[in-house]
């Protein structure tokens, strides 16, 4: 029986071990085990030794109680309680029939059928606990598969999931992209067909406009001719037949005649107006047939600069005007209208001139005329890139009640007879609808004011 019990701790420290290692405990009772493996089968073959049998069957009992209560003592072993149980009652029994022999050998005598039946019901129990317990091990053990299969799936799958994730927001990324590309794509179609729309509005009205001004130029061509020959004959009336008359009729004559001529100077100057109206209605409605083309702003308003000055000063002499430019060198060609947006540059540069002229009027000699013109590359809120050219000048200023005013066809602020009102206008149409940029003003009256072009570039 004790030689059985030496087997069974054998077997038992063996299974103890693969339990250590199944469960993945690193522990140094492994090593343990394999020394009270290699004591087992020493003890068991010492037990054969008949003078010293009994204490080496006594160690082997003991050393199978001490490994039989390590699930009960170490934690390490609590999963193994189920396969120590089969080996309990052989170790209990087995030590009991040692003790009863050796120590009380006439009650062994009598109970020695009862204690071999004991043993066979030992052995019996192992056997069937063994195998309960192997069925359990093979349930567990599928079922820790099943787990690692479950979690190695639950991983490729969050990992699946991390994938698509990334794979969805980059999509998304790409998506929201194609959007704002398409939005700014249908924005600059609306506003190209805006553009188209207002061009196409502007050249009807434009020709209906022109054919209405060309009508009206014919007969104030008229008017304006018959008055200064109207003149030129009442001057010949007045110096011929004026002499011949009665002295009684002289007087009233010459009153008369004066009254007729002071009337046709009237209807002349006014005449005059009406052409200068017209003749701006027919710039203003005038088809633009310019195409953008690459152009050196910094030549241009530079050019157009001198054009207004000269000008100026060949139609008034005494008028003079100081000048500053500060040109980026940086903007290079713009893709604009040069014919267009000259004739902006000028209008604006006569309005700064007109200006500073009537101020050195009212200041007198203390007062330097100047008018400033800058360039500047900038960045506009929509990421865009821009040309922003300034034309400012120290002159009257514009009254601020009619600041909302200036961009109406028409109105002017200048004294009757020497504006159309259709300067400002016509700039306004050119950079806003021809170019696709903005007209600003600040001004403050009697002291600055300041026009601002902003005009988009592709670059």
């Amino acid at each position: 029986m004790a030689g059985f019990a030496a087997l069974i701790t054998f077997f038992l420290c063996t299974q103890l071990r693969k339990n250590l290692k199944r469960d993945g405990v690193n522990s140094p009772w492994s090593q343990y085990l394999l020394y009270a493996m290699c004591t087992a089968i020493a003890l068991m073959a010492m037990s054969f030794n008949y003078e010293s049998r009994p204490i080496f069957q006594l160690l082997i009992y003991v050393l199978a109680t001490g490994v039989v209560t390590l699930p009960y003592t170490v934690e390490e072993f609590r999963s193994s309680r189920s396969l120590v149980n089969a080996v309990i009652p052989i170790v209990a029994v087995g030590l009991l029939t040692f003790a009863c022999e050796h120590l009380f050998p006439k009650l062994y005598e009598s109970i020695d059928t009862f204690m071999e039946s004991a043993i066979w019901f030992a052995v019996i129990w192992f056997c069937a606990m063994w195998f309960i317990n192997r069925r359990q091990n093979k349930a567990l053990e599928i079922e820790r598969v099943k787990r690692r299969n479950e979690e190695e799936q639950n991983r490729m799958m969050a990992a699946r999931k991390i994938t698509l994730e990334s794979e969805v927001k980059q999509r998304t990324a790409e998506l929201t992209q194609q959007k704002e590309e398409l939005q700014q794509t249908l924005a600059e179609l609306k506003s190209t067909q805006a553009q188209l729309v207002q061009q196409e509005k502007m050249a009807s009205l434009g020709e209906l406009t022109a054919g209405i001004a060309h009508e009206i130029q014919n007969p104030l061509n008229f008017v304006n001719n018959f008055s200064e020959v109207s003149i030129e004959l009442l001057d010949e009336l007045k110096e011929d037949i004026l002499s011949k008359l009665p002295e009684e009729t002289k007087e009233e004559a010459d009153d008369i005649i004066n009254d007729l001529t002071q009337n046709l100077a009237k209807i002349n100057q006014h005449g005059k107006r009406a052409d200068a109206i017209v003749k701006g209605m027919l710039q203003h409605s005038r088809a633009s047939t310019s195409k953008k083309e690459p152009t050196d702003i910094n030549a241009l308003a530079d050019e157009y600069l001198r054009l207004s000055y000269h000008g100026l000063r060949a139609k008034d002499k005494s008028f003079n005007a100081g000048m500053k430019t500060s040109f980026d060198e940086s903007i290079g060609n713009v893709d604009t209208m040069a014919q267009d947006l000259g004739r902006v540059l000028l209008n604006l540069y006569n309005n700064s001139f007109y200006s500073v002229a009537e101020k050195k009027k009212l200041k007198g000699e203390g007062y330097e005329p100047m008018v400033n013109v800058s360039t500047k590359h900038i960045t506009l809120a929509n990421g865009h890139n821009a040309v922003e050219i300034v034309v400012s000048d120290n002159g009257m200023g514009i009254p601020q009640k009619v600041l909302d005013k200036i961009y109406q066809p028409f109105f002017t602020t200048k004294p009757t007879g020497q504006g159309t009102g259709l300067g400002l206008s016509m700039s306004y149409d050119i950079v806003t609808k021809a170019h696709n940029g903005e007209l600003k003003v600040d001004t403050q009256e009697g002291e600055y004011a300041k026009f601002t072009i902003i005009i988009p570039t592709n670059g």
